[in-house]
């Protein structure tokens, strides 16, 4: 056998909608710092007017430039929200609008970990490499897997409306880091730009706050190229609810339509739907997790159920043990009319509540 057969695949092949979103994406970016900066100038000189009309003669005009130029919009802290009982959510989003103020920022937007060690008990399947490489190819069961998420804001507060938006990117790998007979390659990996809208709110719903609600457009490729190449287009909302330390979020979405002739993977939403409830439960440090898509709509027959569990790890603070169960379909792009049952044990980075 070629031990670098799957290397070969690995080449980058982004379609015309993949470069039709991230160009959007840089060219909100570039337009909204445009604004922002504007805004900031308008702001700071108007401070600084308010600030010449009453302030004592014995201020300088320098010392009311520093006053004003540096002064930062206020967010709420968390310990405040926490004496008032405030919820995970409110709690999470609040960290989100200190570090958004922060020119620059990068923020961690899904959960980001590493799973050492992911153990497939029914096995991966090699039937798509095997038909493009002409050689056999035995998978180890148990992998290597990670997940990488950032977010950044393109603009905040738009309108004074409380509206924002955001960009991110997500990369998911799949890695036969053990299997050394093969050169150890990387079996799959999952991109996933995004750009959305977001809007903040405090409404009531049979007890339970509507923190968030988004919109957005979502692309997801692993990549690759010919017989290989999986990849979608999608239209998404979001609506996030919360209760105490119990949050639901719902996502549905609606898949863009490709061309017969360039659909790489026709049937996807037979197997993936279109949407996935996530629901989040915190106690104390503590962070127990549910997905379920495509169950209902299919029938119980295609769908898939994700569970976790985050947890202290020697009192460290800046990484949490983790454990996450996978069975269903669509765990990955390149398998997402595979079934896969596995468990994986590993470290989270940043955990989402």
């Amino acid at each position: 056998m070629n031990p670098k057969v799957l290397h070969r695949q690995n080449r980058i092949c982004i379609k015309p909608f993949g470069f039709f979103l991230i160009f959007t994406i840089l060219s909100i970016a570039q337009f909204s710092c445009q604004i922002l900066l504007a805004a900031e100038i308008a702001r700071n000189d108007e401070c600084l007017l308010q600030l010449i009309s009453s302030a004592p003669d014995t201020m300088t005009i320098g010392e009311a430039k520093a006053q004003c130029y540096s002064q930062k919009a206020e967010k709420p802290v968390l310990q405040e929200l926490q004496d008032e009982g405030a919820g995970v959510v409110e709690e999470r989003l609040a960290l989100d609008d200190k570090n958004i103020l922060t020119p620059f920022s990068l923020m961690a937007h899904h959960s980001n970990y590493l799973l050492a060690g992911a153990h497939n008990f029914h096995g991966w399947d090699s039937t798509v490499y095997e038909a493009v490489s002409d050689n056999d190819i035995a998978f180890d069961n148990t992998e290597l897997q990670f997940q990488l998420s950032i977010k950044t804001p393109l603009a905040i507060d738009l309108f004074d409306k409380n509206l924002d938006i955001f960009a991110a990117y997500t990369v998911r790998s799949f890695w036969q880091a053990y299997n050394s007979d093969i050169s150890s390659p990387f079996r799959e990996t999952n991109h996933q730009p995004e750009i959305w809208l977001q809007t903040g709110h405090d409404w009531e719903f049979l007890g339970f706050k509507n923190s968030a609600n988004i919109l957005g457009i979502a692309h997801q490729s692993n990549g690759q190229a010919a017989e290989l190449s999986r990849s979608w287009n999608r239209v998404y909302a979001g609506i996030l609810l919360e209760k105490e330390n119990f949050a639901i979020f719902l996502k549905p979405w609606f898949r863009i339509t490709e061309d017969e002739s360039s659909d790489d993977n026709p049937d996807i939403t037979d197997y993936l739907g279109h949407g996935e409830i996530h629901l989040a439960y915190k106690k104390e440090d503590h962070v127990f997790t549910l997905m379920s898509r495509n169950n209902l709509e299919s029938g119980f027959s295609q769908g898939a159920v994700e569970l976790g569990w985050s947890f202290p790890l020697f009192h460290y603070d800046y990484v949490k043990g983790y454990i996450q169960y996978f069975s269903g379909y669509g765990e990955s792009l390149i398998d997402y009319n595979n079934y896969v049952n596995r468990i994986g044990f590993g470290i989270l980075l940043t955990d989402i509540l």
